[in-house]
C-alpha cells in the first residue's frame, strides 16, 4: 500500500488579493534624518510599524479565511529598527500589544510563520562591520518572534552568503562566526541553498556539522546543483531537521523564462512540483511548502486547484492537500 503524506502550501508577506495591507510601508534613511526632532521621528517610525502589524494581522485573519496556516511575515514590519541611527530605540515595548495579539492569533489558529531577512543578512562574510549588522538584523527579528509569544526554534530562513574569497572559504568563515553568534539566534535559524553561490551540497555541509535544518528550494537546485540524484540529497536534507520541533520546510518557485531563469513566475509549474513530490512520497510524513511566486496567494489557491484535479491526490481544504506515491502519467 502507498504511504501517503500531508503537503501544507504558504506564500509569502503580501496578499495580491486582499487590498491596501501592505505589511512593509517604510522610510528612508534620508526622511528619518531630516526630522529635527529625534522623538518625533521615533513616533513616526512607530506609526509606520503598527501600521504593517495592523496589516499583518489583516493578512492573517486573511489567510485564516482560505484555510492557510503556513506563512512568511515580512522581514520589514519595522522600519529602520536594525539602523544604528535608532540604536537604543525599544520598538518592541512600542509595539508589545499588537504584537502580543498577533502571536496569540497565529497560537489560536495553530498557524507556522517564520522569517527570511533580506540577501545582506550574512553570516560568512569577514567583515566585523557587516557581521555585527546581520547579528542586528537578527537580533530585531528575535525580538519580534517573542514579543509574538512564540518560540524562536527555526524561524529565520538564510543564504550561506557571498563567496568573494573562494567556495570553501566562505564555508569555512561562516562556520567560524557562527560560533561568535548568541546561542538563541543560532537556535532561530535556518539555511537555505541558493542559485549563484552555494548549492544544496555545500548547505548540507554546513547543516550536517552545525545541527542547522536545511531548506531545499528546488527551483534554485534546479538551477544551481553537482548531484542529479535529488532523492539522496532529500535524504540527506530530512535528517537536519530530525532535532526540529517543526515539519520539513522546503521552498518552490517556478523560473519566468527558460528552465534554468533565476527569476520567479507569476505561478507554479504543477508538473515540476508533483514531479518531485512523487520523488520523495515516504520519506517524510508532512512538509510544509513556501511558494515563493509573484501572484502570491492567488498562485497558492491556483497551485491547489490544479493539484486538486490529480487522481491520487486528495484535497483536505484550499492550502493542504494529502498524496501518495502513484506517479503522474
Amino acid at each position: 500500500m502507498d504511504k501517503s503524506f500531508k503537503v501544507r502550501l504558504g506564500y509569502v508577506a503580501m496578499s495580491v488579493m486582499l487590498q491596501n495591507a501592505s505589511p512593509s510601508q517604510t522610510m528612508t534613511v534620508k526622511q528619518f534624518e531630516q526630522i529635527a526632532d529625534y522623538e518625533a521621528g521615533v513616533r513616526k517610525l512607530e506609526r509606520i510599524a503598527l501600521s504593517n502589524l495592523d496589516n499583518c494581522f489583516r493578512l492573517l485573519k486573511h489567510n485564516k479565511a482560505h484555510d492557510i496556516s503556513f506563512f512568511r511575515l515580512s522581514s520589514r514590519l519595522v522600519p529602520l529598527a536594525n539602523h544604528p541611527l535608532t540604536e537604543g530605540w525599544k520598538y518592541e515595548k512600542a509595539l508589545a500589544p499588537l504584537l502580543k495579539k498577533l502571536g496569540e492569533f497565529i497560537q489560536q489558529e495553530n498557524m507556522r510563520v517564520d522569517f527570511h531577512p533580506d540577501h545582506f543578512v550574512v553570516l560568512n562574510n569577514n567583515s566585523k562591520e557587516i557581521l555585527q549588522q546581520s547579528l542586528r538584523t537578527l537580533i530585531m527579528h528575535y525580538k519580534l518572534i517573542k514579543g509574538m509569544g512564540m518560540s524562536h526554534v527555526h524561524r529565520c530562513v538564510l543564504h550561506i552568503g557571498g563567496k568573494k574569497e573562494g567556495r570553501e572559504e566562505g564555508l569555512e568563515q561562516f562556520i567560524e562566526n557562527f560560533a561568535k553568534v548568541p546561542r538563541v539566534i543560532q537556535e532561530m535559524i535556518m539555511l537555505e541553498n541558493d542559485d549563484v553561490n552555494y548549492k544544496v551540497e555545500d548547505v548540507l555541509y554546513i547543516g550536517e556539522k552545525l545541527h542547522i535544518p536545511v531548506i531545499l528550494d528546488l527551483h534554485h537546485f534546479d538551477v544551481l546543483h553537482e548531484s542529479t540524484d535529488l532523492l539522496s540529497l532529500w535524504e540527506r536534507v530530512v535528517q537536519t531537521w530530525k532535532r526540529s520541533p517543526l515539519p520539513i520546510k522546503i521552498h518552490i518557485s517556478s523560473p519566468k523564462d527558460g528552465e534554468t531563469d533565476r527569476k520567479h513566475h507569476d505561478y507554479i509549474d504543477v508538473q515540476r512540483f508533483y514531479d518531485f513530490l512523487t520523488l520523495i512520497s515516504g520519506t517524510v510524513d508532512q512538509v510544509d511548502v513556501m511558494i515563493e511566486a509573484k501572484q502570491k496567494d492567488e498562485a497558492l489557491l491556483k497551485l491547489f486547484e490544479e493539484l486538486s484535479q490529480i487522481d491520487n491526490i486528495q484535497a483536505q481544504n484550499p492550502s493542504s492537500i494529502t498524496i501518495n506515491s502513484t506517479r503522474l502519467s
